[in-house]
């Protein structure tokens, strides 16, 4: 390994995904969807990069843990019994695996990911 290969993410220019949580899981608005996946582990299991959402709500499943930090905007998690957390700029937090409920951008969000996705026995 060489210093070449760290990924600077003020320097990243990955391409830009952009997507919808499919329709049966849409709750409000329209929660258009981009991510720029600026690292993925050659085993797959580990990536990081930045995501970003408009406003709306969805459910979600978590597979992965996921460390979060919040960049801009503000969003709204909340579990499956209606537990409520609202994350905002400079906010950082892990999902763990096996987290439902679902995420509300109320403000356009943008956040650094990083995600660890455990192999399935």
């Amino acid at each position: 390994m060489t210093i070449q290969q760290i990924v600077d993410f003020a320097q990243a220019n990955s391409t830009a995904e952009h997507y919808r949580p499919a329709p049966e899981k849409v709750l409000k608005g329209d929660p258009e969807q981009s991510v720029r996946n600026h690292y993925a582990s050659p085993c797959a299991q580990f990536s990081a990069g930045v995501w970003e959402g408009a406003v709306g709500q969805w459910s979600v499943s978590y597979s992965e843990h996921e460390y979060c930090e919040i960049l801009q905007g503000v969003s709204v998690l909340r579990d499956a019994d209606g537990n409520a957390k609202t994350v905002r700029a400079g906010d950082r937090f892990v999902i763990p695996a096996g987290f439902t409920g679902t995420w509300e951008v109320l403000e356009t969000c943008r956040k650094v990911y990083v995600i660890f996705e455990q192999a399935q026995s």
